[in-house]
């Protein structure tokens, strides 16, 4: 199969590591960025108990990123579940060659990652709030 950026063995063990970590409350997430010159994608960070405004707080505004999000839901009926779930987060301010490689490697990374849910955040932080991604999820 032909890609464009590579996904190097240390990231593949982090994100099946960060997939199976037993979660039973609050938000993770595990960051990921490109390597532009290099064409491989790179852990920048995880976090554990984080708000999702502080997570967008910490995201960069002008460059994309891929954050793989352990998601506290509160459902209707009163039960929670931690779904996983891709936020595809690209910036409008984002230099055009980076948002092109971004999505060139979007389906490869979701594919690796095992994550079936993706959310396209392009408002950089208006866009990535709870109330935001409950909607999606709970629709």
């Amino acid at each position: 199969m032909s890609h464009t950026v590579d996904i190097p063995s240390e990231l593949k063990t982090s994100l099946r590591k960060f997939r199976f970590a037993r979660r039973n409350q609050g938000h993770a997430a595990l960051v990921v960025k490109i390597d532009k010159n290099k064409l491989i994608m790179q852990e920048e960070e995880q976090y554990d108990m984080i708000s999702i405004e502080e997570l967008a707080d910490e995201l960069p505004e002008n460059s994309p990123r891929y954050v793989v999000l352990s998601y506290e839901l509160k459902h209707n009926d009163g039960r929670t579940s931690f779904p996983l779930v891709l936020v595809n987060w690209v910036p409008r301010t984002c230099e055009i060659k980076m948002m092109t490689l971004h999505a060139s490697a979007l389906i490869e990374f979701q594919n690796t990652a095992d994550v079936s849910k993706v959310i396209e955040v392009r408002d950089g932080v208006d866009g990535l709030t709870k109330k935001a991604i409950d909607a999606k999820l709970l629709s």
